[in-house]
């Protein structure tokens, strides 16, 4: 995946900051050059592919906005070649990623009617004849948002169709089971894609696919972290102050500067190789980091809500 790293601040909006990679430029050039004379000058093409970018953030914006709105992170898109990536972080429920992830199609659906209406005004008004580049970048623009709709929602991994799915059967699979059976789902979109850039000769096709089996690569160790974790016991007296989860038993913590595996609540979030106290204890199951403290906090926070839940059903 992209990161900010050879990458290039473009603007920040509502605490989100968009990067551009440099590598986009030269696709961008290849692109612009190589594309249809469909307009009377190569400005058009400039501004068609530029339109294809805006509708990309646009998406990207709508995954973020909407993973912050269930209380997730989200402060990061990068543009590049393949498009663009939101790095967001919602919450470890199955509602909160669909949603994260369904936003982003939503955008696409409602600005179809809007590029619509505006190539209905241009064809009422004349602008068929008149501006015949202008008319027929709307009509480009609005092809580019119907497409991109199309292949986002393809149910391949880790495509949003793909990730859709995958929060649907959470659900009833569970977080785990429900990576696991997406990505198995996303290697067999893999075997299409390569196909299909195979019978097209498509050197975008073949990227595609390489992109795409690298992140099922990625899901598919993720979701057996997932069931090995799942299969753990379970500390007691401890409760992560953001998922709510019971942190699991052993030395699956490895202190940064020794490199030692070590249990932090048995010690204390104290690496017993190398004595370095550690500020933070993150979560295995959602990624957060909390004090040990507020781990037990946390503990007594849930049980005093059991117990209230308890005494107003009794």
């Amino acid at each position: 995946m992209p990161t900010h790293r050879g990458s290039f601040r473009l603007f920040t909006f509502n605490g989100i900051t968009v990067f551009l990679h440099w590598s986009w430029f030269l696709v961008a050039v290849y692109e612009i050059q190589g594309g249809t004379s469909r307009y009377s000058s190569m400005t058009w093409n400039v501004l068609e592919y530029l339109a294809l970018f805006l509708i990309v953030t646009m998406h990207e914006f709508g995954h973020a906005l909407a993973c912050r709105q269930v209380g997730g992170r989200a402060n990061q898109i990068v543009l590049w070649p393949l498009g663009g990536v939101a790095y967001v972080d919602p919450p470890p429920r199955a509602g909160a990623t669909l949603w994260s992830i369904a936003a982003g199609p939503l955008v696409n659906v409602a600005l179809l009617p809007v590029i619509f209406a505006l190539g209905k005004t241009s064809r009422t008004l004349g602008w068929a004849t008149t501006m015949p580049d202008f008319h027929e970048l709307l009509r480009a623009v609005w092809t580019i948002d119907w497409w991109l709709l199309i292949f986002n929602m393809l149910p391949v991994y880790p495509l949003d169709g793909g990730q859709i799915l995958r929060s649907l059967l959470w659900f009833v699979l569970g977080r785990a089971r429900s990576l696991l059976v997406a990505t198995i789902l996303g290697f067999v979109g893999v075997a299409g894609f390569i196909g299909l850039a195979v019978w097209a000769r498509s050197g975008w096709f073949a990227i595609l696919a390489v992109f795409m089996l690298m992140n099922c690569w990625g899901g598919l160790q993720h979701a057996r972290a997932l069931l090995r974790m799942s299969k753990l016991p379970r500390r007691h007296g401890y409760v992560c102050p953001e998922c709510g989860t019971a942190p699991p038993v052993g030395e699956l913590w490895k202190c940064g500067r020794c490199g030692r595996s070590f249990d932090t609540f048995e010690k204390q979030a104290v690496c017993p190789g190398c004595g370095t106290q550690y500020p933070g204890t993150t979560c295995l199951d959602c990624g957060r980091s909390h004090t040990i403290s507020e781990w037990a906090e946390a503990t007594v926070g849930a049980s005093g809500a059991s117990a209230f839940q308890s005494s107003r059903s009794v």
